[in-house]
């Protein structure tokens, strides 16, 4: 398997390029619109042909390229099931396994931060979190149908009862960190460790944290797979 994790400084948004090194294709994980040019030119560097742009949720915080890179590529865009988007090619459900030669990646659905979100299990070995799970921390469920309840079972039923070696892949992280475990974010996740269903509950409530700078236009966009308004 071929991994890579790219960084928007903007947004401190990650995106993961994933690869199979037999067959050559790829998937892009969380793209972002306005780093197009650079993942272009690696997956050219590496050899690869992009097959799909998958979503974890439909991002507030940034525009997706998955249009762009659809044009450009003929790959395909993959949100989750439920997700409130008419232009996907494909709908990925709970457990559903997308299979590029010897990676497989399954799909766990952790809604809480909005109502369709999903994490995504990479060879049993690489969670990729979304923004659901952070490295010490977790995503604001104050908006897009948020739900602190649904967040804390995802989290704990689902995705804490994997192997503590599992690495941890976030959507985000504001403070320069790149990977976890599962091991560590259940003993020192701040929001979460040592944490009741009620009190994670209560924590959530009261975060009182501003609006991301480009909500406005990011869901609607991003609700079109990234295009631009009609």
């Amino acid at each position: 398997m071929l991994f890579r994790q790219l960084f928007d400084p903007e947004t401190s948004t990650y995106t993961y390029l994933i690869g199979d090194r037999a067959t050559k294709f790829a998937v892009l994980i969380d793209p972002v619109l306005e780093q197009v040019e650079r993942d272009i030119k690696l997956l050219n560097e590496l050899g690869l042909t992009l097959k799909y742009c998958l979503e974890t949720h439909i991002h507030a915080d940034h525009i997706t390229s998955t249009a762009k890179l659809r044009e450009l590529t003929g790959c395909q865009g993959i949100v989750p099931e439920n997700a409130q988007v008419a232009c996907a090619d494909r709908l990925m459900k709970d457990k559903e396994v997308l299979e590029l030669g010897s990676v497989k990646i399954e799909a766990i659905a952790t809604p809480g931060h909005t109502d369709s979100h999903n994490a995504y299990l990479v060879n049993g070995t690489h969670l990729l979190t979304g923004d659901a799970l952070l490295i010490r921390g977790c995503g604001r469920t104050d908006f897009q149908s948020g739900n602190a309840e649904a967040m804390y079972d995802a989290i704990t039923q689902r995705l804490f009862t994997l192997p503590d070696e599992t690495l941890v892949y976030p959507g985000h992280d504001y403070r320069g960190q790149t990977v976890s475990t599962i091991g560590e974010e259940k003993q020192w996740n701040p929001r979460l460790a040592g944490r009741s269903r009620s009190e994670f509950v209560q924590l959530m409530a009261n975060l009182n944290l501003p609006q991301p700078q480009k909500i406005q236009e990011a869901v609607p966009a991003n609700q079109r797979c990234g295009s631009a308004a009609a």
